[in-house]
């Protein structure tokens, strides 16, 4: 299987010259993870992220995307085999990838993300997804609380490179937090809008998380779970016990990599 198979060939991208707020704009309106950044004759230059785009200090900011994008960890090719690809992603820990012609063209093509992988490989019906979530759930989960600072979630985020944390309250989930919602939140974080900004939000986690969480028991096979992850497009999915206590969690990177193998 090519990455040209499995790819998103009408993933979006952005000029590296336009308004960086643009790119905030298209990261919240499209759900992206990822922008590509391109030069006028769509040659990748750089990535745009969910977390370069809240360094934005004002709604208003003249930054130009090529000054908040990164260079990709991984640009893909799209002869490159997926499995391979996938396995060198998750050693990155990137869960998505710009796709360029080849190492000599690096004329954009698409994004590769592991949830393309993840539903080519559903298409499949592999045995191996028929084992329990128990066996490759992680049990040493980090949670938050609804009374947590944004701030302080938004940190803990930054330096272990978290995308949604799962809030719990007296040992019992209670509720998940993402970058997806602190962006769409507006919420008032460190390097976001400042405070006389036009985005006002409580501090506490409480008023920006989900409180509706799509969880399942440890009994759930992982195909149950995959399948979750592309129907509901989330990238996690918490592991409770009979009484709504946390006791694991799956992710996207779980399921490719014993996928990948």
């Amino acid at each position: 299987m090519r990455v040209r198979e499995i790819m998103d060939g009408k993933h979006p991208f952005i000029y590296d010259d336009e308004l960086a707020t643009k790119s905030r704009a298209m990261i919240r309106d499209f759900s992206l993870r990822i922008l590509p950044a391109v030069k006028e004759n769509k040659k990748l230059v750089g990535i745009v992220s969910r977390g370069d785009v809240m360094t934005i200090s004002s709604s208003v900011s003249p930054i130009r995307v090529k000054g908040i994008m990164t260079t990709p960890k991984h640009m893909v090719a799209t002869e490159d085999d997926a499995a391979s690809t996938v396995k060198k992603m998750i050693r990155l820990d990137e869960w998505y990838a710009p796709v360029v012609n080849s190492a000599q063209d690096k004329t954009y093509r698409g994004v590769l993300g592991l949830e393309n992988f993840i539903e080519a490989s559903l298409k499949g019906n592999p045995k191996k997804l028929s084992k329990p979530v128990s066996e490759i759930m992680s049990k040493n989960v980090v949670a938050c609380s609804p009374d947590d600072e944004v701030d302080n979630v938004w940190r803990l985020m930054q330096n272990q490179s978290f995308a949604g944390l799962p809030v719990v309250k007296k040992d019992k989930l209670v509720g998940i937090i993402t970058q997806k919602d602190l962006l769409e939140s507006g919420a008032m974080l460190p390097t976001f809008e400042s405070r006389k900004g036009r985005f006002r939000a409580s501090s506490k986690i409480s008023a920006v998380m989900k409180t509706t969480v799509i969880g399942v028991k440890t009994s759930a096979k992982i195909s149950e779970v995959a399948k979750l992850m592309i129907s509901k497009n989330i990238g996690r999915v918490p592991v409770k016990d009979n009484k709504g206590r946390l006791i694991g969690m799956v992710d996207r990177e779980d399921v490719a990599k014993l996928l990948a193998k």
